[in-house]
C-alpha cells in the first residue's frame, strides 16, 4: 500500500500527525497538498522541518502530475490537505482512488466566522460540509478525530447540522 492514511487538518503537519497517527497506520513519509505552503519558501521549509519523515509539499497541480508516483511507491505515505474542499476535488472530482482506501480522518478545523462546531477543535463552514457530504456520497467514511482515541464520530452524526437528512 502506498497511501496508508488520508487526513484533513488545518494545521497540516504537526506532532499528532507525525507521531500519533503514524503509530496507527504505516508511514514512511508525508505528502502535503497546499498551494500556499508549496509556493511560500519559508512556510515550505518550516513544515518540512516539523518532521523527520520524508516530506513532499506540492501544489494541487504538482499533485496531479506526481500522484501516480506516490501510488507506485514501495513506501507508505499520508496524504494531507488543509481543507475538505481540496480533498474532495482530489478524491471525487479527479476520481483519484488511493488503493481502495475509503477512510478519511478530519483533524483540527479552527472556528471561523460562519462555521459550526461539531466538537473539540473541529468546525466546518457550509462549503466545507458540502465537500464532506460529496465524499460521503462517493462512499467515503469521514471520521472526525484529533487522535484515534479522541474521535467525535463519523459524518453521519453531524450531517443534519448542515442540512443533510439522515
Amino acid at each position: 500500500m502506498a497511501i496508508s492514511f488520508l487526513r484533513i487538518d488545518d494545521r497540516m503537519i504537526h506532532g499528532q500527525t507525525c507521531i500519533g497517527w503514524s503509530m496507527q497506520y504505516p508511514c514512511d513519509g508525508l505528502v502535503l497538498i497546499n498551494d500556499n505552503v508549496a509556493t511560500t519558501p519559508i512556510l515550505k521549509k518550516a513544515f518540512k522541518s516539523a518532521t523527520s519523515k520524508k516530506t513532499f509539499i506540492w501544489t494541487y497541480e504538482d499533485w496531479k502530475k506526481k500522484c501516480d508516483q506516490v501510488v507506485a511507491s514501495k513506501d507508505n505515505y499520508f496524504v494531507i490537505t488543509k481543507e475538505p474542499i481540496l480533498m474532495s476535488e482530489i478524491l471525487v472530482d479527479d476520481q483519484f482512488d488511493p488503493d481502495g482506501l475509503r477512510h478519511i480522518v478530519v483533524g483540527p478545523c479552527n472556528e471561523r466566522p460562519g462555521s459550526k462546531n461539531i466538537g473539540g477543535n473541529q468546525c466546518l463552514l457550509q462549503n466545507e460540509a458540502d465537500a464532506v457530504e460529496k465524499m460521503y456520497q462517493a462512499g467515503y467514511t469521514i471520521e472526525f478525530a484529533l487522535l484515534k482515541d479522541q474521535s467525535n464520530g463519523t459524518w453521519e452524526k453531524f450531517r443534519d447540522k448542515f442540512g443533510y437528512t439522515k
